[in-house]
């Protein structure tokens, strides 16, 4: 899955998703077009109900668009089945949660080597892998910590780790911030900005998180399923620096 930097690796064109929910019917998002380009860290903003998470589901082929059509690298997503979008995700993108997803009677070590036992890798190199990817968190003396005994901030990094072993081209991130102290915050959104500018990947996050301004090459705001544009676009993202700049007043939790 190839893409020239700064080439847009996702499309998203004229996308709309709905839900029927009873006798009720949701319009998640409504006639979204966006062009992410390679290489690029980015954020999905906006409140509660906007179409945030479920245009994250649609980019990363976890969901499917009501109309429309979504572009990675070339490949149209809306053309795969089930099983060759499992395939898909398994080898193009890296997921990062809120709550970190480890399995506590694992080794930070082990956690981070599971996406590889759906590979043909061997056990040893399933293991090196996991260790370089732990090291490029920062947690090579942590390989044998089991998730009890790591920080909040730890057991993301780990999480990171085992979303970036598997060397996807893509990492899709879901409030990564969300559980975190302000302190263990900013370090996981300089991680991925760190993952983006040293290692080439693309980042796209979901966020409430008024600091992510500040690592993000760009800045996507949501409300009520439509892509805010122009002034509309300006105004919330000003509100959300204003945000940010009263959490930092405050200090550090």
């Amino acid at each position: 899955m190839d893409a020239t930097p700064g080439a847009p690796l996702i499309q998203i064109r004229d996308v709309s998703r709905r839900y029927v929910r009873g006798v009720d019917e949701v319009h998640a998002l409504e006639r979204v077009s966006l062009d992410i380009p390679a290489g690029h860290f980015v954020g999905f903003m906006g409140p509660s109900g906007s179409g945030k998470s479920t245009l994250l589901n649609l980019v990363s082929g976890i969901d499917r668009p009501s109309e429309g059509d979504v572009i990675v690298a070339g490949q149209r997503l809306n053309d795969l089945s089930e099983d060759e979008l499992a395939r898909w995700r398994a080898r193009h993108v890296g997921l990062i949660f809120q709550f970190f997803n480890l399995i506590p009677v694992l080794s930070a070590r082990d956690n981070v080597a599971l996406p590889l036992l759906l590979t043909k890798l061997d056990k040893a190199e399933r293991v090196r892998r996991a260790e370089t990817a732990l090291r490029v968190v920062g947690l090579e003396d942590r390989l044998d910590h089991y998730p009890r005994t790591l920080s909040g901030g730890e057991q993301q990094r780990v999480a990171i780790a085992r979303a970036i072993v598997t060397d996807p081209d893509l990492i899709v991130a879901d409030e990564p911030t969300g559980d975190l102290d302000a302190r263990n915050a900013e370090a996981i959104l300089d991680l991925l900005r760190q993952l983006r500018q040293h290692f080439g990947k693309t980042v796209v996050m979901v966020t409430h998180d008024p600091r992510a301004l500040r690592f993000v090459d760009d800045a996507y705001h949501l409300d009520k399923g439509v892509l805010l544009e122009g002034e509309e676009a300006a105004r919330a993202q000003e509100a959300i620096r204003v945000s940010a700049g009263a959490a930092g007043a405050r200090g550090p939790r």
